[in-house]
């Protein structure tokens, strides 16, 4: 007689809240489930706080304010809820300051791995585009000086590729730009056969 399959234990948004309180490491959550989230290379976390930094400094003084990967962002979908740690977030209309998340965000971003790419571009997309804040989810590659820009229009949400590190991509709706030459700065983009240890030496 074979065994039973447990179920996994589903967690509520207010169980997953608390216990996110006292982890000492960070995990999303995606309807009930709790997922741990990996540790990126140093690369990634380089792309992602030169993100930051430059969004800061256009920033200050301003209404709108970024956050980095330790502010969660939350996704009520139409079935159920969300948490994210998007990379870097930009509110404009902030949560209170004891809030361990942001419920609406004006621009996301996410730095991409090939690990991460299939979950960044269509998992995350369709739950952060749903947010009716959001104007622009921002895909920063990690192989080259390169994004992919979703930005909200009056038709919805297209999709805009900007390359280079001349390019500074717009972001009007936050009164600021994100310039691709800060965003790589001191960035070492990876070998052909670092991206893919598969292929002949």
């Amino acid at each position: 007689m074979g065994h039973a399959e447990l179920a996994p234990t589903l967690l509520s948004p207010e169980e997953y809240l608390a216990g996110e309180m006292v982890a000492e490491s960070k995990h999303e959550y995606v309807a009930g489930v709790v997922y741990a989230m990996a540790g990126g290379p140093a690369r990634h976390h380089r792309i992602a706080t030169n993100a930051l930094v430059a969004l800061g400094g256009r920033l200050r003084g301003k209404k709108c304010q970024p956050f980095n990967s330790d502010m969660l962002v939350r996704v009520r979908m139409a079935t159920h809820t969300r948490f994210y740690y998007p990379d870097v977030q930009v509110v404009c209309r902030p949560a209170p300051p004891d809030q361990l998340f942001q419920d609406e965000p004006s621009v996301i971003i996410e730095v991409i791995s090939e690990s991460s790419r299939r979950t960044d571009e269509q998992e995350k997309r369709e739950a952060y585009l749903s947010i009716n804040s959001v104007d622009a989810y921002i895909l920063l590659e990690q192989k080259g000086a390169a994004a992919t820009v979703w930005r909200r229009t009056s038709s919805g949400f297209k999709g805009e590729r900007w390359e280079g590190t001349d390019t500074v991509i717009p972001l009007g709706e936050i009164d600021a730009s994100l310039p691709l030459a800060e965003v790589y700065d001191g960035v070492e983009f990876p070998s052909a056969s670092e991206e893919d240890p598969l292929l002949p030496q």
